[in-house]
């Protein structure tokens, strides 16, 4: 898939998706988002996604036949699935850098804003990137099943362990390089003082993100190509999982801490797609199977991870 005319809509509905985001979740203003508003772009950016899955279903229906048509939109409703999955964790990070910067709610619109910018040209960048090699080096993939295999177990070993960035080397170094200001000024990334350019702790923080949205792009767009190959359903279902990254944070933020266990089914969900690709030329695991086998291991983390959190909830609600 993927003529010229479907690559130019798509990008044009991109940036139109963009910018009501960046006008109207939020409002284009440094305020905290509520739950209620959060949830509710969360809903219309899921709904876009689908109307575009149903999209692609209709087209490949018309001109390739039902039964390709059903492929590609499993192959679509998979990949977004696994990449809005996979997101995530990477908001659980934000929250965690929020959290040790003390960075107030009404001051994170801004970073937010960058970090998805930012999420979406390198998940492109590396899209094209791996449909290239793909293309050439079909070998390749089993290099992208064992990575996400490794990669699983390491996230597995490691769920309970909390980052210390007062020991990041990253943090460090931008400590060393800039001249840091000891208090936040406003959504300012850089301030004047007597002449000398300082960073700010937002500035500190914006950069940790980005580099947070490249590591999670390198565990995420080898897990796409388990499920297909085509760059176009790649690219498009792995953009919109992540365009409404923004409100998914804010609707989190506030129960981050009930899905204490999350992380151990998104790491089951990485090991489980690199054992798929891994099998590629042996035994090919149906696309439907594997879309019911990652819904399962998520729904199943996230319930679980509610059911254990709940005495918790309680004792709050009692105090």
């Amino acid at each position: 898939m993927g003529e010229w005319w479907m690559w130019s809509g798509f990008f044009a509905l991109v940036l139109t998706l963009l910018w009501v985001d960046l006008r109207f979740v939020g409002g284009g203003r440094s305020h905290k988002v509520s739950l209620k508003e959060a949830g509710a772009w969360s809903l219309v950016w899921v709904s876009v996604a689908l109307l575009f899955n149903l999209a692609i279903w209709y087209w490949a229906d018309l001109h390739l036949g039902r039964e390709m048509a059903n492929q590609k939109g499993l192959e679509f409703l998979s990949g977004y699935l696994i990449e809005k999955a996979l997101a995530v964790d990477n908001v659980f990070v934000w929250l965690m850098l929020f959290g040790y910067f003390a960075i107030p709610a009404e001051l994170q619109r801004r970073v937010l804003l960058y970090g998805v910018l930012g999420a979406i040209v390198m998940r492109a960048g590396m899209v094209f990137a791996g449909s290239w090699l793909i293309e050439q080096f079909h070998w390749i993939l089993y290099l992208f099943g064992a990575f996400l295999l490794l990669t699983g177990a390491k996230m597995l070993w490691a769920a309970d362990q909390e980052p210390d960035l007062e020991n990041n080397a990253l943090l460090g170094w931008m400590r060393r390089r800039f001249k840091v200001t000891e208090t936040l000024e406003g959504e300012k990334f850089f301030v004047w003082r007597d002449g000398v350019r300082y960073a700010t702790p937002l500035l500190l923080i914006l950069v940790l993100v980005e580099v947070s949205d490249l590591i999670f792009a390198v565990d995420s767009i080898p897990a796409i190509f388990a499920v297909t190959t085509d760059p176009f359903i790649v690219l498009t279902s792995n953009i919109f999982a992540i365009m409404g990254l923004r409100a998914m944070y804010f609707l989190l933020a506030g129960v981050a801490e009930r899905f204490a266990l999350l992380k151990y089914g998104l790491a089951c969900i990485l090991m489980f797609i690199g054992v798929k690709m891994l099998l590629l030329d042996i035994f090919k695991i149906p696309t439907g199977i594997a879309l019911g086998v990652v819904a399962l291991i998520l729904v199943s983390s996230m319930g679980l991870s509610l059911w254990v959190t709940r005495k918790k909830v309680i004792d709050q609600k009692t105090v």
